[in-house]
C-alpha cells in the first residue's frame, strides 16, 4: 500500500470505489469497533485497578489481554433463559437494535486523509453524505429503542420500569448534545463530517498583550462550551458513571436488561462499550480535528500524511476513553432527579444562550475572524466552568419537632413526634414515682432501676 500526500477528502471522492473495496472498509470499520470494546474493557479494569491499588484482570494472556475474550465465551454459552410473558420477537432483536446503532454510527467517521489502496486512490473512511452528522445523530436516536423494548419485551415491572428510566435519560440529555453541535455547524458551515474536520485544518492565532499565540482551529478551542456541554451529554448519553442510573447494578439488579441472560445480555454490555468507543469517535472528529496530528507533531511536514493520520485519530480516541474511565472511577453516582435537573435546567439553558451569543458575533464582521472567535469562547468557557463548579448555598437549618410543631397552622391536627422517640407512657410514669421513695430512703438513685 503507497501512500499519498495529505489531502482532504470531498464529497466528490465518495461513491467511486470498487465493491471489494467498499468491503474491505466496511470489515475494518466493524472490527475496529469490536476490538476497541474488547481491549476497551481490559483498559477500564485495569485503568480502575490502578486508581484502587489493586492489579486488575492479570492472569489470562499476557497483561491479562484475553481476559475479556474468555469472559465474552463463557458468557455466551451460558444457558439461555427466556421469561414466559416475555415477546419473544422484541425481546430477541432488542439487543440487536443496540448493537447495530452503535456500529453503524462508524461508517461516517473519517480514520484519515486521502491514501493509496493497492492502487486505487480512497478516503480512509465509508461513506460521508451533506448531512453525515444527522446519520449519527439517528443512530444515537434509535438505540433509545433497544433499551426501551427489551425491558418491555421482558414481560416484567422492573424491566419496563428501567427502560422508561433509562430512556428519559437518553432523550434528555440527547438534546444538549444535538444543540452542541449547532455551533459546529455554524462555524464550519457544513454537516459532512470529512468537511468538518477539514474545516478545523487552519490554524488560528490569538493576540495577548501584542504577542501572537498559535492554537491549533480545533472546535474544542474555538467552541468550548459547546465542546464542554457536548462531553457531558456524550457521558449521559452513553449511561456511563456517574450517569449510570440506567443500570447502576449495585442499585437496579441492570435495570432494563434484568431479564436477559446469556449473549443477549452480553449484546447489550457490547452496544454500551461499542457506543462509548463511537462517541470518543464523533468528539474526536467534531472537536478534535479528526485525523489532524496535534501540535507539536505537526512541525513534522509529514504528519498529516499517508497512515500516519490513523495514528493520531486512534491516540485521540484513546484518551477519550480514559476520561470516561476516569469518571468512573472518581466520581459518586449522582440521584436521578439531581441528574434530570442538571440535564434540563443547566445544560440546555446555557446552551441556548451560548447559541444566541455565537451566532450574534458571527453576524457582526469585526468578529468573523478567528482570533476573535477564539477569545470570545475562552471567555464562555471559563464562564461556564465557573457556573458548574461553583459551590452551591448550604440549605437552612431544619426547624426543630417543637418549632414544626408551633408553627403548624391554626386548626390543624397535631403533629405526630418527628424524632422518632415515643414518649413513655403513663403506666412508667407511675411506677418511676412510687419507687423514688424507698429509692431515696436506701440511697440509691432511680436511673439505676
Amino acid at each position: 500500500m503507497n501512500t499519498l500526500l495529505a489531502q482532504d477528502p470531498t464529497l466528490a471522492d465518495f461513491g467511486r470505489d470498487p465493491w471489494w473495496l467498499v468491503l474491505i472498509k466496511i470489515v475494518f470499520a466493524f472490527v475496529f469497533g469490536l476490538l476497541a470494546t474488547l481491549l476497551g474493557v481490559w483498559f477500564e479494569r485495569r485503568v480502575v485497578g490502578y486508581m484502587q491499588v489493586r492489579p486488575g484482570p492479570n492472569q489470562v494472556g499476557p497483561f491479562g489481554l484475553l481476559q475479556t475474550l474468555a469472559d465474552g465465551l463463557k458468557m455466551a454459552f451460558k444457558e439461555d433463559i427466556l421469561p414466559k410473558a416475555a415477546d419473544k420477537v422484541v425481546y430477541f432483536f432488542a439487543p440487536v437494535i443496540s448493537v447495530v446503532c452503535a456500529v453503524t454510527a462508524l461508517s461516517v467517521i473519517p480514520f484519515g486523509p486521502m491514501v493509496s489502496i493497492f492502487g486505487h486512490r480512497t478516503p480512509l473512511q465509508v461513506t460521508d453524505v451533506p448531512v453525515a452528522v444527522l446519520v449519527l445523530l439517528a443512530c444515537s436516536s434509535l438505540a433509545v429503542y433497544g433499551i426501551v423494548l427489551g425491558g418491555w419485551a421482558s414481560g416484567s415491572t422492573y424491566p419496563l420500569l428501567g427502560g422508561l428510566r433509562s430512556s428519559a435519560q437518553m432523550i434528555s440529555y440527547e438534546v444538549a448534545m444535538g444543540l452542541s453541535i449547532v455551533a459546529v455547524f455554524m462555524t464550519a458551515g457544513t454537516m459532512s463530517t470529512s468537511g468538518i474536520v477539514a474545516a478545523q485544518g487552519d490554524a488560528t492565532r490569538l493576540t495577548i498583550g501584542g504577542v501572537e499565540i498559535p492554537a491549533p482551529g480545533w472546535y474544542a478551542i474555538l467552541l468550548l462550551p459547546s465542546f464542554i456541554i457536548f462531553f457531558i451529554a456524550t457521558v449521559g448519553e452513553t449511561n456511563r458513571a456517574p450517569f449510570d442510573l440506567p443500570e447502576a447494578e449495585s442499585e437496579l439488579v441492570a435495570g432494563f436488561m434484568t431479564e436477559y441472560s446469556s449473549l443477549k445480555f452480553a449484546l447489550f454490555m457490547l452496544s454500551e462499550y461499542v457506543a462509548m468507543v463511537t462517541m470518543s469517535a464523533v468528539t474526536t472528529t467534531l472537536f478534535l480535528g479528526g485525523w489532524r496530528a496535534p501540535w507539536p507533531i505537526t512541525l513534522w511536514a509529514d504528519a498529516n500524511t499517508g497512515w500516519w493520520p490513523m495514528l493520531w485519530f486512534f491516540g485521540k480516541v484513546l484518551m477519550l476513553v480514559f476520561v470516561f474511565v476516569w469518571l468512573r472511577g472518581t466520581l459518586p453516582r449522582l440521584r436521578y432527579d439531581q441528574f434530570m435537573r442538571f440535564g434540563w435546567k443547566v445544560l440546555l439553558p446555557i446552551n441556548l444562550v451560548w447559541i444566541l451569543v455565537l451566532a450574534g458575533l458571527r453576524s457582526i464582521e469585526d468578529w468573523q475572524s478567528r482570533d476573535r472567535l477564539l477569545a470570545t469562547a475562552i471567555g464562555a468557557g471559563v464562564l461556564l466552568l465557573a457556573t458548574l463548579l461553583w459551590p452551591s448555598r448550604k440549605p437552612a437549618p431544619k426547624p426543630t419537632p417543637q418549632e414544626q410543631a408551633d408553627n403548624r397552622p391554626y386548626g390543624s391536627f397535631p403533629l405526630p413526634p418527628l424524632d422518632l422517640q415515643v414518649p413513655p407512657s403513663p403506666r412508667t410514669k407511675r411506677v418511676v414515682a412510687e419507687r423514688e421513695p424507698a429509692n431515696i430512703a436506701t440511697g440509691s438513685d432511680s436511673r439505676e432501676v
